[in-house]
């Protein structure tokens, strides 16, 4: 790993990952106009159909928690020309569902199920493209505390080495933890055998836009130290701020 501008280099402070296993739905249903989701009318009749879904899906066992997105914003990433060049379509997600569950082995067995189940098939009905990833706990500053009233990220990482993507990560988060005050992050990497266009993606929450937003605009340190060592690791960070839908 190449660590650039490293005097504002902190390691995030992390506590152990815990035992969950999680299983992530991420689609493309809407279209983009710059960082923002054009209203529709096809992604708001899905995400009736998934709050729905949602709530059958918690009730089974090995199940700890279902949670339905929708996408408000994507802020500035990194490396839209690199996933170009090694045939990786950007993510666009607009919707996305998260599964918690006891472990690896149950969010595999639900990942098995995920393309005929009932969410799966939503999804398939209204979306040009569908992701589906099981995923363990890669690290953790602590779970997502899923409040109606926050904000969530999902940020898609890709490297041709997910062993120095997940070294970058720790300094680049605790960049985040510093400048924004993030007090929630998990990060996923996905299971042996599992779709592997992105290395880990990371899970976190702030309370408000106004929390994070102005750090990434405002702040030359962002792009000095989070940007420049992304760009520096062949590292693709493709980040989507979500809104937690009720249910």
């Amino acid at each position: 790993m190449e660590l650039v501008n490293d005097h504002l280099a902190v390691e995030a402070r992390l506590v152990p990952p815990g035992d969950s296993g999680y299983l992530l739905l991420a689609a493309e249903v809407g279209t983009w106009c710059g960082p923002l989701p054009l209203p529709s009318r096809t992604r708001r009749s899905l995400l009736g159909r998934l709050t729905a879904a949602a709530g059958r899906l918690a009730a089974r066992g090995g199940v700890e928690e279902v949670t339905v997105f929708r996408a408000v914003l994507r802020p500035p990433g990194e490396g839209t020309g690199l996933l170009r060049r090694r045939g990786v379509r950007p993510a666009r997600y607009d919707v996305a569902v998260l599964v918690r569950t006891t472990g690896p082995g149950a969010a595999a067995a639900l990942r098995e199920e995920a393309g005929d189940g009932e969410l799966g098939a939503a999804l398939a009905a209204a979306a040009r493209r569908v992701h589906r990833v099981a995923a363990r706990v890669a690290a953790r500053i602590d779970d997502v505390d899923h409040r109606p009233d926050h904000r969530f990220l999902f940020n898609y990482f890709h490297a041709e080495d997910t062993g120095t993507l997940l070294r970058v990560w720790r300094y680049t988060a605790g960049w985040f933890q510093a400048a924004t005050g993030l007090s929630d992050s998990v990060l996923l990497r996905p299971l042996d055998g599992e779709p592997a266009d992105y290395g880990v993606i990371n899970h976190a929450s702030w309370p408000a836009l106004r929390s994070f937003l102005p750090a990434l605009v405002l702040r030359p340190d962002f792009r000095r130290f989070v940007l420049a060592n992304f760009r520096a690791n062949g590292v693709a960070a493709q980040p989507v701020v979500y809104r937690r839908l009720p249910g």
